[in-house]
């Protein structure tokens, strides 16, 4: 039975989940990072809000972790790259706050707009201060929004009820979706100057890292109005600071800040500043909402292998796993041959699905491939590492679908080019299980058995006696035996399946054959 740690503050309804799926779950917040390291590698599974800090440390004790979910969007807590390289899938819930966070980023609109904290505060003083409050209208202004994803839809969505004109910034928006939403696609500069007020839906990344800084500042208009309830870093909170002070910025409302917990900030008592404590995902219905998903979707993966919203893995629901497990062995067989084979630097892979198979959702199918053809090369490879080490090493990756595979049913074809040549190796399904199909261009029609002697050889007679009798005099046993030839006396392939491997002087003795080209032991 799998078992998961929930190590934060998260729904009860988290862990009814997992139980009533059949899933061991143990509740245990607060833990210290040594507490966590000591204990997490008895889990298959650890659920995390924001307090947990899943480290590179603490994912090299987790020996048995399987996937990390976070009940939220951001995972600034995870070490993704370093759970990417143990093979730990990590998976967020995008969607079950997104209403929450883009309702709350609403609501500081409109708090900065009619300075609403401050005139509670004096109201609750005592003092009727009418004046003094006077505020800027919605209806009209334009409000530029950096980010168009879920949150940055939802907040664009909600803008426009109150007639406000939005300019969206996304590299990923498409001026159909940009259309649909009834925003006005511009580039960065451009919605600096045009805007009333800006708002932040956008990940903490290298590239969006103090995306408001004083050079960004000084392209908008005076007396903007800054909303950040995205992440803490996106503004350079010093430069905020200076442009408040000097009159440019009239206002911001933040949600989020650089270091938090934030108890002490030099924005704090500034009037101009509306500041919560990070409540953007803080409702009952969000907190559920991302509690249910993350526990479902880990109990999917770990008792289905389902994926669903991973960041470094392709999502395979659950109806679709069943069916795509016998075409992730075909795959994984494919790439381990090709990578057994190989035997110079890859530059490129070109994977080819036809007939069935190109109805499938191939991203698994190419993970899976990716990571056969890599683990003969590298330890430790898996599905959820082997794409990001292909990018790391430069290997073009890339796949094509037809709808027809000619004389079969369905079909796979690994094309591996190497800094030396191209091979080819492809496959098929007979009655659920693996087949070699091709190779180099060769037909062949061969099962894939744990231990295989795979030889390229001239077609002319005397070979099959040969290879025989040196297999016959080293004491190992042909189980089958498949030949494969371009045309009669040309080039030829033969793989033998055997019960043990060769050893190298068998090896060398069979290369010694005048017929033989080439010969490789394989290991599956």
């Amino acid at each position: 039975m799998p078992k998961v740690l929930i190590s934060d503050k998260m729904s009860p309804l988290a862990a009814e989940v997992f139980k009533t799926r059949g899933v061991e779950v143990d509740v245990k917040p607060g833990m210290t990072p040594d507490e966590l390291k000591a204990c997490i590698g008895q889990y298959d599974g650890l659920a995390v809000r924001s307090a947990t800090k899943a480290t590179a440390e603490i994912i090299a004790a987790a020996d048995n972790l399987k996937v990390i979910g976070r009940a939220g969007i951001g995972v600034d807590n995870v070490d993704v790259p370093a759970a990417t390289a143990r093979g730990i899938v990590v998976m967020n819930t995008p969607f079950g706050n997104s209403i929450t966070t883009a309702e709350h980023a609403i609501a500081m609109l409109m708090a900065v707009a009619r300075q609403l904290p401050l005139a509670n505060a004096s109201t609750h003083a005592g003092k009727w201060e009418k004046s003094r409050f006077m505020g800027v209208e919605l209806m009209g202004k334009t409000l530029g929004l950096i980010g168009a994803g879920n949150i940055g839809s939802a907040v664009a969505e909600r803008a426009i009820g109150l007639r406000m004109k939005v300019v969206a910034y996304d590299p990923y928006l498409s001026p159909e979706r940009a259309e649909d939403l009834g925003v006005e696609k511009a580039d960065l500069d451009t919605l600096f100057a045009r805007s009333d007020f800006i708002t932040l839906h956008t990940p903490l990344t290298d590239s969006t890292r103090g995306i408001i800084d004083m050079a960004a500042i000084l392209k908008m208009r005076k007396g903007v109005r800054i909303i950040n309830c995205a992440r803490g870093g996106l503004v350079v909170e010093a430069d905020l600071k200076k442009a408040i002070e000097s009159g440019h910025v009239a206002g911001a409302a933040l949600d989020v800040f650089e270091k938090e917990p934030a108890k002490e900030n030099a924005l704090f008592g500034m009037e101009q500043i509306v500041a919560t404590p990070h409540l953007g995902a803080s409702t009952t219905e969000a907190q559920e909402k991302v509690a249910l998903q993350v526990a479902e979707q880990m109990a999917d993966f770990l008792l289905t292998g389902a994926v669903t919203n991973a960041l470094n893995m392709p999502s395979v629901t659950a109806e679709e796993a069943p069916r795509l497990k016998p075409y992730m062995k075909l795959a994984e067989k494919l790439g381990s041959f090709a990578g057994q084979i190989t035997e110079t630097g890859i530059k490129a892979v070109s994977i080819e699905f036809a007939g069935q198979a190109a109805d499938l959702n191939t991203k698994p199918l190419t993970a899976a491939a990716l990571c056969g053809l890599l683990s003969p090369m590298m330890e430790s490879v898996n599905m959820v590492s082997a794409p990001s080490i292909a990018k790391e090493r430069d290997i073009d990756v890339s796949e094509t679908t037809h709808a027809k595979a000619a004389e079969y049913q369905t079909l796979v074809r690994l094309t591996i080019t190497t800094e030396a040549q191209t091979r080819t190796v492809a496959g098929s399904l007979f009655g659920g299980e693996p087949r070699l199909v091709e190779i180099k261009g060769v037909p062949m029609d061969a099962a894939i058995h744990p231990n295989m002697l795979l030889v390229e050889n001239e077609d002319k007679p005397g070979f099959i006696g040969g290879l025989g009798s040196i297999l016959g005099a080293a004491g190992i046993n042909i189980a089958t035996f498949h030949l494969g030839r371009r045309d009669a006396g040309g080039d030829a392939i033969a793989l033998v399946a055997i019960d043990e491997t060769p050893p190298p002087d068998v090896l060398k003795k069979v290369c010694g054959l005048a017929q033989v080209q080439k010969a490789k032991a394989l290991v599956f």
